[in-house]
């Protein structure tokens, strides 16, 4: 069983970037689909990117394609996401999740504050 700890969250101005990270421990990554959620406050988690097991393909939503990037490293055992162009609207609590054999791991989440 993975577990899976996210880091990097902090308050940004606008316009500016942060990376997330998401170290997992207990198993390999590498087995798994992996992806980033977040939850603002008074709304529903929101799956923001994705990246298969097999092949490494990518999905975004539609608010953050473009901005936002997705990778692994599977030496490493982590995921990250690249976020530019932040806009106040990105602020959230970001959380990495796993997924193996229809099974979901989450980390506990990282708070992303996008203000000036």
């Amino acid at each position: 069983q993975v577990q899976l700890v996210e880091s990097g969250g902090d308050l940004v101005q606008p316009g500016g970037s942060l990376r997330l990270s998401c170290v997992a421990s207990g198993g390999s990554l590498e087995r798994y689909a992996v992806g980033w959620f977040r939850q603002a406050p008074g709304e529903e988690r929101e799956g923001i990117a994705c990246m298969s097991s097999t092949d490494n393909t990518t999905r975004y939503a539609a608010s953050v394609k473009g901005r936002f990037t997705i990778s692994r490293d599977n030496a490493k055992n982590t995921v990250y996401l690249q976020m530019n162009s932040l806009k106040p609207e990105d602020t959230a609590v970001y959380q990495c999740n796993a997924r193996f054999s229809f099974k979901d791991y989450w980390g506990q989440g990282t708070q992303v504050t996008v203000s000036s």
